[in-house]
């Protein structure tokens, strides 16, 4: 029998929808086909103690699983539950007609509990797009999927909750959030403020400037006079982030894994301070599946290199063209992807070594 589920992949900021095909035929070994790496090759071993965990059986016979788009790398352990469910209903042990209304996506532990994944918010917005009911995700990313509106987010804590829900046994109401009245309550609360610095008023004036023009500075002073406390609480006196802002910010760091879990949409300008050994790569960003860096978390906030001459020649020179052109594109054979890098710069050093 042959059964569609449908998941998501994040390439960049954006999301491509994955049709999970599954057949379950005569003959033995289960194979999974479409360019999936050896996360999702493991997955077997987490399905089978899942089912058997929660009393079904993994299919003793050949099981076929294809991820299409064929040609789209497929990467991380997101893939479990849609998996696990279209082997149960292709196995004719679930019994539905709605696998096909949802984007699914989780990874199972061997019990069949769901641990939370990355990349939701983007996930959410192109399943949206695509006209979907609704999405199915672990209970832990369902803050950030409900920022999204029109799409039912159904939040589970395992894979039987997610069985039940289909099954009809268990109603789960969508989570849904007022993104306006949680961006309007908490927008523009940082932890450290600007108007709790005392004196120092050339550096204040001077600061006070480039915020208001997004212009860059460095700051040159004596060990201990303050640069890099003026400099974190920059952020505190930056115009207020737009909902888009919110938004777009929002979906880099989802993409990044950097939201944690139980988060929601993020509502002050970023601040990133990242140490004087950092890579190249890890500044700009890429990968093998590439990842936003640095420059890219910072969109739309303030990228703080603390001991400027201490950084590499080659990490100063390849911030370049995305200071110029507020975007960073990072090109592999078969694919090119492009991350936003719209941030003021602030550094700061000594007068000297």
């Amino acid at each position: 029998m042959l059964t569609k589920t449908y998941g998501s992949a994040v390439q960049g900021v954006n999301a491509n929808t994955i049709t999970i095909e599954v057949v379950v035929s005569q003959g033995t070994n289960f194979y999974v086909v479409g360019l999936a790496d050896n996360a999702i090759k493991e997955s077997q071993q987490r399905i089978e103690s899942a089912l058997k965990f929660r009393g079904y059986r993994m299919p003793r016979t050949k099981v076929v699983v294809n991820m299409a788009p064929a040609d789209v790398r497929k990467e991380g352990s997101a893939y479990d539950l849609p998996i696990a469910l279209g082997i149960l209903h292709a196995s004719q042990q679930l019994n539905t007609e709605q696998l096909g209304d949802y984007i699914i996506m989780g990874e199972l532990a061997l019990d069949g509990s769901l641990r939370p994944i990355r990349g939701v918010l983007p996930i959410a917005i192109q399943a949206r797009k695509e006209g979907f009911k609704g999405f199915i995700l672990p209970r832990e990313n369902a803050q950030e999927a409900a920022i999204v509106n029109n799409l039912d987010v159904i939040p589970v804590d395992s894979m039987q909750q997610a069985i039940d829900f289909f099954e009809g046994r268990e109603e789960i109401a969508p989570l849904r959030i007022d993104t306006r009245d949680v961006f309007q309550h908490s927008v523009n609360q940082y932890t450290a403020d600007f108007a709790d610095v005392q004196g120092q008023e050339n550096i204040k004036r001077a600061l006070e400037i480039a915020a208001a023009g997004g212009h860059n500075a460095i700051m040159i002073g004596p060990p201990g006079a303050g640069k890099t406390m003026l400099a974190k609480r920059l952020p505190s006196i930056l115009p207020l982030l737009s909902m888009q802002e919110a938004l777009e910010t929002t979906k880099i760091h989802s993409v990044a894994g950097k939201l944690g879990t139980n988060a929601s949409l993020l509502t002050t300008r970023p601040f990133r301070a990242p140490h004087h050994t950092i890579s190249d790569v890890a500044l700009v960003g890429g990968g093998g599946n590439p990842q936003p860096g640095e420059i890219s978390l910072s969109h739309n906030g303030v990228l703080f290199l603390d001991e400027l001459p201490e950084f590499k020649r080659t990490v100063l020179e390849v911030m370049r063209q995305p200071l110029e052109e507020r975007r960073v594109t990072i090109s592999r054979a078969k694919v090119s992807i492009e991350f936003p890098a719209n941030f003021m710069l602030i550094a700061s050093m000594n007068p000297c070594p």
